[in-house]
């Protein structure tokens, strides 16, 4: 049976391109579009759709206060349809607080083009979020061991760091990240995280990710020396890579061509920490999208290192992590809340 997709944009050619697009795949059915929220609202209880396209920006009644009300009275699998600005990556992050699965972006300049350019994607992330775990939009579980408290944030000079976690996610990682972060305390081993998203929303979700978390976290640059109290989020447009230096751990940033179709990349990311960390790394996959990270965590399993991937349970979408777990990866299967507190405890 196709799944049932209903779009809700205020554009008209925005509405007709996504209709135009995911009407083609025949595992997808257009039930219907809406021009604003409280359209959305009626078309929702008469067609009963399977996921939800959303815009940001929406006429008589903004998208996230639709949204919040949404996953309030009736959760279902939510792709926020954002623009590329500062602002709409801003509101697309509150979105996935507040409980959508995941988002696109669309161009600012020619939208048609722009939209029919990543059609693939457009359908692959609906069929993702049709067999997601949405949320209501309620504060994700906190650890049972409460996490240290914070202490006022200042420069540490440390000239190496033992340990390494490595961190990869996609769908759903915004939200998973900033539970494992806002766990950690603020003398935490270095963590490096790699997450699936476009080079205009890194920057703003290390920002969030920052003021949530008892640790400094930044999004990485380039010769930045990794200490510990830090973690360090891949830009959206480079690879990030760990590179040992005498005594010392290093970022370095590559545009090399995507791997598993992403820039940045767990693979990437997870292959440098084996090469330049190998037995001190501690590694986690969490929520997403696809395969990428399975093969390099088992590498690092296989090196000595310890491994983990998110369960299906607490995962928006098991499909990284669920990849990882089939081929051998994971030393252990963990769920959410108690992610923080393993990699702790590996690290001491």
């Amino acid at each position: 049976m196709a799944i049932k997709v209903l779009i809700v944009d205020d554009s008209a050619l925005v509405r007709g391109v996504l209709s135009e697009i995911l009407s083609e795949d025949p595992e997808l059915e257009v039930v219907g579009t809406a021009s604003d929220p409280l359209i959305a609202r009626q078309k929702i209880k008469q067609l009963n759709p399977d996921v939800l396209t959303l815009d940001v920006e929406m006429p008589r009644m903004d998208g996230l206060t639709f949204l919040e009300n949404l996953m309030r009275l009736r959760p279902m699998p939510v792709l926020m349809v954002s623009s590329l600005t500062a602002k709409g990556a801003e509101v697309t992050l509150q979105a996935l607080e507040l409980g959508a699965v995941d988002f696109v972006t669309k161009p600012s300049l020619d939208v048609k083009a722009g939209l029919e350019g990543y059609a693939q994607m457009l359908c692959e992330k609906v069929k993702a979020v049709a067999g997601s775990h949405p949320r209501s939009g309620a504060p994700l579980p906190r650890p049972a061991a409460p996490a240290v408290a914070a202490a006022p944030k200042r420069p540490r000079r440390f000239l190496t760091t033992e340990k390494i976690i490595a961190i990869g996610a996609s769908t759903g990682g915004t939200e998973a990240i900033k539970a494992v972060l806002t766990a950690m305390p603020p003398d935490c081993p270095a963590i490096v995280i790699t997450q699936h998203i476009p080079p205009m929303f890194s920057g703003p979700f290390a920002e969030r990710m920052n003021r949530s978390s008892a640790m400094s976290v930044c999004e990485a640059q380039d010769g930045q020396q990794i200490v510990p109290g830090h973690a360090y989020i891949a830009p959206g447009s480079h690879h990030l890579l760990i590179e040992r230096s005498g005594a010392r751990y290093l970022c370095r940033l590559s545009d090399a061509p995507p791997e598993n179709r992403h820039r940045p990349s767990v693979d990437t990311m997870f292959r440098s920490v084996a090469d330049n960390v190998g037995t001190n790394a501690v590694a986690a996959i969490l929520t997403g999208m696809g395969d990428d990270g399975a093969r390099q965590l088992l590498e690092l399993r296989q090196l000595g290192a310890h491994t983990l991937v998110q369960d299906e349970a607490s995962s928006v979408v098991w499909g990284m992590p669920g990849a990882a777990a089939r081929i051998g990866a994971a030393e252990r299967i963990l769920p959410l809340d108690q992610i923080a507190g393993q990699l702790l405890a590996w690290t001491r």
